[in-house]
């Protein structure tokens, strides 16, 4: 027994030591900012870029490089709920009306309460809906009485257009509404001239957006035909139309039927009217945007009040078949003000800034994303360690081998000594 006694000490000091050594090294692995973990089927599509292109309007300049994606965030701006794929609704509430757009949210105008979503951060291209962005930049940096005056760029521009021709002088407001009004590509181009020329407005576009916290969102194109890097999301697209509705001269523009637009040159003017077919129709409509290009398919966002409550529905990459987007939007509005009616709790909120400026959403993390900060993530800053099983015990563990060693230190030390005792006693006896 004392055979084995003397064997075990030395067994067990090294056992702990090895514990205590290898403890720091398994309690994290840590992660890159604005990393994403591997790939795990967990994992939504189209939540770093859109689908591929049909065709070439994505193609950069030649001698341009190809713009990469932006940056994921690893936790999903908005709350947790927001960075799940598929359908997204308050547990026991009825299931949504069927519709056909790959992703939508439905979202309080002034709470900023997301009812409900589909695959709200999958990135999407806008279409003309990305002329919402547009709209607050020129609402916020151009005054409405101010003159522009028309060029042959603008008439040139493809796609939808309201008339907009060389020396026909036109106010900030009157391209606002044609804008939104009429989706003109023309009043869109003459309102990026005025801020400053096209890529001018883009940057401030974009600058926009990522203030607001719309992460998924780059325009490319201040019209929304298509161009290379354009994205954009339900949920940013949410976020956005609740940041127009806060400006007068977006509600008035989009409730609008039509306005006398000017003419130019010897054209005379012309009444240009609201192609949106719930305005007047769907009961406390306020107003929305529709939008097509061949790679975005057919998007909408709409806004209706019913009582005291305001409710925006956006849809992205949708089709027409068996119905009009804007009368499949009708049937989620009308599920929505049954869901808020119903008190059921929100599934996500639309932020009011940047994320870094936000404090941090609780609850579980997604499974395959490594729990961290929106802050970090936008700072570029490192992001918080993906800690082990035993990275979350590893602190006590280190700390009661330390003491499992010290005591077994102790002890072999107080062996030794008696060993050393019974030598000099049994050399006395000699």
């Amino acid at each position: 027994m004392r055979f084995a006694a003397r064997q075990t000490v030395p067994a067990v000091l090294l056992s702990l030591c090895a514990v205590v050594a290898s403890a720091p090294w398994a309690t994290a692995q840590p992660t890159t900012a604005g990393q994403k973990p591997a790939a795990t089927s967990a994992q939504c599509q189209n939540h770093d870029r859109p689908p591929p292109p049909i065709d070439t309007s994505e193609e950069p300049k030649p001698g341009q490089p190809s713009p990469k994606p932006l940056p994921v965030p690893v936790e999903p701006v908005g709350g947790t709920h927001m960075g799940e794929c598929g359908l997204v609704q308050p547990a026991g509430s009825p299931a949504p009306p069927d519709v056909t757009s790959a992703s939508w949210v439905i979202a309080d105008v002034d709470s900023g309460a997301v009812l409900a979503a589909k695959d709200p951060h999958a990135r999407e291209r806008p279409a003309s809906l990305i002329k919402v962005l547009l709209a607050i930049v020129a609402i916020r940096e151009l005054r409405p009485d101010q003159i522009v005056v028309g060029t042959a760029e603008d008439a040139a521009q493809e796609g939808t257009k309201v008339g907009v021709g060389p020396g026909g002088q036109y106010t900030v407001r009157q391209l606002l509404q044609a804008l939104v009004m009429r989706s003109g590509n023309d009043a869109a181009h003459a309102l990026a001239r005025e801020l400053g020329g096209v890529p001018n407005a883009l940057s401030k576009m974009n600058a926009l957006a990522k203030e607001m916290g719309a992460l998924d969102t780059r325009a490319a194109t201040p019209s929304g035909l298509d161009g290379p890097g354009m994205s954009t999301s339900a949920y940013d697209l949410s976020l956005l139309v609740r940041a127009a509705m806060k400006h007068k001269e977006f509600t008035e523009a989009i409730a609008t039927r039509s306005i006398d637009f000017p003419g130019y040159g010897s054209k005379p003017g012309y009444k240009v009217t609201n192609d949106n077919r719930l305005l007047g129709v769907y009961p406390g409509f306020l107003g929305g945007k529709t939008g097509f290009t061949d790679d975005a398919r057919h998007t909408y966002l709409g806004v209706a009040e019913q009582g005291k409550r305001r409710l925006s529905v956006v849809l992205l990459r949708g089709e027409r078949n068996p119905a009009p987007l804007a009368d499949q939007a009708g049937k989620l509005l009308d599920w929505g003000f049954a869901l808020a009616k119903s008190s059921a709790k929100p599934v996500g909120q639309l932020v009011d800034k940047a994320p870094e400026v936000q404090s941090k959403q609780e609850g579980a993390a997604q499974p395959g994303i490594t729990p961290t900060s929106d802050a970090a993530v936008a700072a570029g800053q490192p992001l918080d360690t993906q800690r082990s099983a035993f990275g979350t015990f590893g602190v006590p563990l280190v700390i009661l081998a330390g003491i499992a060693v010290l005591a077994s230190f102790a002890l072999w030390i107080k062996r030794q000594r008696a060993k050393a005792a019974r030598a000099r006693r049994a050399a006395a006896a000699i």
